[in-house]
Parts: C-alpha cells; sequence; structure tokens
C-alpha cells in the first residue's frame, strides 16, 4: 500500500511568513491552484481508492482540487487528526515577531522537536501531533484493505513533517533533519502491515514550474 502525501497549497499566511496553526487560515494563494493542477497532473497516472485530508479549508481545498484533476472518482474523508499543529500563542504571529518573543520556542521548534515545549506558547507538542495523527493512518490502512491500495493524504507541512518522520522511525530529536516541506509537495511511504513504513519518495516537486521560495517550506 502506498501513502501519497501532499502539504496544501501555498497561502497568504505562508507567503508573510506566519504560523497557521490549526486555528489560523488564510487564503490560498491565486497561484496555488495552478500548482494544484500540477499535481493532478503528475500524479494522474495513479490509481487511488480514498482521498483523506485536514479538514482546514487550505488542506481541504487542495484535496478537491488535486482529486478534480485526476478524473477519478475517489472519495474524500476529513479527518480533524489530520489537522496542523495547534500552536497557541504562535498563530498569526510573524516568524520575526516569534523570534523576538519566543526565541527559545522558535529555535526548538525549527531545529530540536524533542526539547520543543509549549508553557509558555500553548498548543501541542511534537509528541502530542504525533499521538494525534498516527491513529489516523492506522484507521487509513484498516479501510483500504487491498495491498495495492493508493490513497491520498492532504494535510500540512509541519504536522506531516512530524508524521511522516515518527512513521519511518526516526527519533524525536531527528524529525528536523531531512529539511522542510513544500507547498504542494508529494511525499510517498508505502507498508504492507500498517506499523512499518519505507520512505519512496520525499518532499517531490519535479513538477512545480515555479521556482522555490524561501517562504514554500516549512
Amino acid at each position: 500500500m502506498k501513502l501519497y502525501f501532499i502539504r496544501h497549497g501555498k497561502t497568504q499566511w505562508n507567503l508573510e511568513g506566519r504560523f497557521q496553526g490549526a486555528g489560523g487560515d488564510s487564503p490560498l494563494l491565486p497561484e496555488s491552484y495552478q500548482q494544484m493542477v500540477q499535481v493532478g497532473q503528475y500524479l494522474k497516472g495513479v490509481s487511488f481508492r480514498h482521498i483523506y485530508a485536514s479538514p482546514i479549508k487550505r488542506a481541504r481545498v487542495t484535496a478537491q482540487h488535486v482529486g478534480h484533476e485526476l478524473h477519478q472518482r475517489i472519495p474524500l474523508t476529513l479527518l480533524s487528526r489530520l489537522e496542523e499543529f495547534h500552536l497557541g500563542e504562535l498563530e498569526g504571529q510573524t516568524f520575526q515577531e516569534v523570534q523576538e518573543r519566543f526565541p527559545a520556542e522558535l529555535d526548538a521548534f525549527r531545529n530540536h522537536p524533542d526539547k520543543y515545549v509549549t508553557d509558555r506558547v500553548g498548543g501541542e507538542t511534537f509528541p502530542e501531533v504525533i499521538d494525534r495523527m498516527t491513529p489516523a493512518i492506522q484507521r487509513i490502512f484498516r479501510d483500504n484493505p487491498n495491498p495495492e491500495d493508493n490513497v491520498m493524504i492532504v494535510s500540512h507541512g509541519a504536522a506531516l513533517n512530524a508524521l511522516i518522520n515518527a512513521l519511518l522511525g526516526v527519533p524525536l530529536s531527528d524529525l528536523r533533519k531531512k529539511g522542510g516541506i513544500r507547498n504542494t509537495s508529494v511525499t510517498v511511504l508505502e507498508t504492507s502491515d500498517g506499523v512499518h513504513f519505507d520512505l519512496i519518495d520525499w518532499n517531490n516537486t519535479s513538477f512545480l514550474t515555479a521556482p522555490a521560495a524561501p517562504t514554500d517550506t516549512i
């Protein structure tokens, strides 16, 4: 079974360098819709059994548009467990503002996930996000029993980074060592038992025509 993880299209807050989190949601940029078409064209040769998405609008709309491009009759299920990190006081703030107010938390969030604590900012830690999201993956595996099944999972950059690395057995302290995940990128894992996962493709954006910008990746 292959799981195709897609990060949502780029939003206005992504462009501005703001933390969105689960509680923030800014509009998708016009160019993001073209990138969704490019994702769909790239995946057109893959037969999908199901699409799962975070219910947050930026992820839900991305899932709908990519699914439409595939020209397949694919059911879409929204799962709240696939939401982005709940980031408390960080949501809506620019990275510069967070650097000034919460420098230790920002450094830990970006570079030392095992040391990220939320006593001052609120929201979820990395283990809490992983523990929230992993049951969704277990459910997806159970609900798609054919070993040939392909499923699409549309979610958020920080949450996907934590989840995917955890599924691969990466230690908590090393979760960020592969780097960030770009908007409308595709990462593919394969599993035969829903417990052990192999990495097939990481943060693939080869199909996107727009050059990467620093604000594309978290």
